[in-house]
């Protein structure tokens, strides 16, 4: 019986993005012990124990969200009425608003009270085909805080069909108690809360904010450091307001991802290019903003640099929950092509978290697809708001979509 599937999804047309879009008519997916066990025309198809007809739709690779910040609490709708009557994002934040108005929320909530706040949020991106989530912390800055985060990032993964990769952002913003005293800080996070918070199994990857209002070159390079000597990968918030070489400095850490990119120069996308660091776009935080310097894309494309798109959701740049909506939105601002946005959230997105058993249909990778009800791939990045994701296999087990 080795030789018999678990679940052959049939009647199925698959966009499996090995190649291009990877187009296979009437096509089929085996699965067996959650992971895919065959891909290929329904022809062809093993045996399985159990058949489900997907009825012609299209089947996609799950949908990866490669940088949220989805786990906080509180709200900043105050501050977006601000900047929209004259308010600058740096103003607020030197004013003591910014990251600083969700880290006093978040250190007040409990954890119950912080993952009740956050499971509609995540709910939301789910109900689009999203199989794969990356969460942040940063909102806590002291280590109770941060730990009390990474772990509702956790059970998140526990509760809900899933999967999390957990980001460390310690260096998001300086904390109230170290005003004035950055270094000190700085320290701190890299001889004490980082190995605390790894030593609790609650890390997977380490990022920081390299920019004027957040954290210098050389004090990133130490977080980097610290990283590194505890086995974890890094990724960086970089150039979204001003150039501060952060991409340059993240791809010489072999850096998995940099992010926002707005400011790049053209040493910083060299220097991503020879890493294979993947350039990571935010369109939501760009539009909500209202920023009007684009990131370099042509020089990214002619450069080889992987493109992932992703929500950046958070409360005070980009409140987005809807992963299909970054991609229509880094179609119509940035001109990326519908086939470069959906690579972008799976294939992409699934190379900036360091997997490599997401992103495509093929045998051997997790189980993990959506089923949606589209005419052509590219209508994923076409229609705003509509959501024509009918159901999700997440590790192999079939799910309608969430409500």
């Amino acid at each position: 019986m080795s030789d018999v599937a678990d679940v052959l999804y049939v009647n199925a047309r698959l966009a499996t993005l090995v190649d291009g879009y990877g187009v296979i008519e009437d096509g089929a997916v085996a699965v067996r012990d959650g992971r895919i066990a065959w891909v290929g025309q329904r022809a062809g198809a093993p045996r399985a124990a159990a058949i489900h007809d997907c009825d012609g739709r299209w089947l996609t690779p799950g949908l990866v969200d490669c940088h949220t910040h989805i786990v906080y609490a509180g709200n900043r709708s105050d501050e977006w009425e601000a900047r929209l009557n004259g308010s600058s994002y740096e103003d607020i934040a030197r004013a003591g608003g910014g990251i600083m108005s969700t880290v006093r929320a978040t250190r007040a909530a409990s954890e119950d009270d912080l993952l009740r706040a956050s499971l509609p949020r995540i709910r939301a991106l789910l109900a689009e085909g999203v199989t794969t989530l990356e969460i942040k912390s940063g909102y806590g800055l002291d280590v109770d805080s941060e730990a009390k985060m990474l772990r509702v990032a956790r059970r998140v993964g526990e509760l809900l069909p899933v999967t999390v990769h957990t980001t460390f952002l310690g260096a998001h913003a300086l904390p109230p108690e170290y005003a004035g005293r950055a270094e000190a800080y700085v320290e701190m996070l890299c001889a004490e809360m980082l190995p605390a918070l790894a030593a609790q199994g609650l890390v997977d990857a380490v990022d920081a904010f390299c920019e004027r209002i957040g954290f210098s070159h050389d004090q990133t390079a130490r977080v980097f450091d610290a990283a590194r000597r505890l086995g974890l990968p890094v990724k960086l918030h970089a150039e979204q307001l001003s150039d501060q070489q952060g991409a340059a400095l993240v791809a010489r850490y072999g850096g998995l991802s940099a992010d926002h990119l707005e400011w790049l120069s053209p040493e910083g996308v060299a220097a991503m290019a020879q890493a294979g660091t993947v350039a990571v776009l935010l369109p939501g935080a760009y539009y909500f903003l209202r920023e009007t310097r684009m990131p370099p894309l042509a020089a990214l494309r002619e450069a080889g640099v992987p493109l992932a798109v992703a929500t950046d959701c958070n409360p005070g740049t980009s409140p987005m929950t809807s992963l299909l909506l970054a991609m229509n939105m880094a179609c119509t601002l940035w001109r990326l092509t519908p086939l470069e946005a959906l690579r972008g959230v799976t294939v992409h997105a699934a190379r900036a978290l360091g997997l490599v058993d997401a992103g495509t249909l093929e045998a051997g990778k997790r189980a993990d697809f959506a089923l949606w009800d589209i005419a052509r791939p590219a209508d994923l990045a076409y229609a705003i708001g509509a959501n024509p994701c009918r159901g999700v296999v997440h590790a192999g087990v079939w799910r309608d979509r969430l409500s």
